[in-house]
């Protein structure tokens, strides 16, 4: 019987933790988000309207590709040490943490590999 009574009173514990995990991640998405907002608020540099060749376009691509995977791999970076912080060493919470930052290589590494990439589609093209 004390076990069934020990029960109801973890089950609040466990609901304010969660409640506690999504607050702080939707406060770092927030602040990531408004960083973002600040970057792309600056105004524009005066410059033509379209590309001058495509080998500006092509980096202009690479350039946008590496910043919006950067991005994303932050915000996962982010999640996996609110998610790691928050787990109190609850195995499952700490595998989901682990997989986002698992995620977060991933993105990453995806991002220092977009240069390469676009290396490659200049050479199928024929762009020097």
């Amino acid at each position: 019987m004390t076990s069934t009574a020990a029960r109801p009173e973890a089950r609040p514990a466990r609901c304010a933790l969660v409640r506690r995990a999504v607050v702080l991640t939707a406060v770092v998405l927030v602040l990531v988000l408004a960083g973002s907002v600040a970057a792309f608020a600056a105004p524009p540099a005066p410059a033509p309207a379209v590309a001058p060749d495509l080998k500006t376009v092509l980096d202009n691509i690479r350039n946008w590709i590496m910043g919006i995977l950067a991005l994303l791999a932050t915000v996962f970076l982010s999640i996996g040490g609110v998610r790691y912080l928050i787990a109190g060493g609850e195995p499952g919470e700490v595998g989901k943490a682990k997989d986002s930052f698992r995620h977060a290589a991933w993105g990453y590494g995806l991002a220092a590999l977009a240069p390469v990439v676009v290396e490659v589609l200049k050479q199928i093209v024929g762009v020097a």
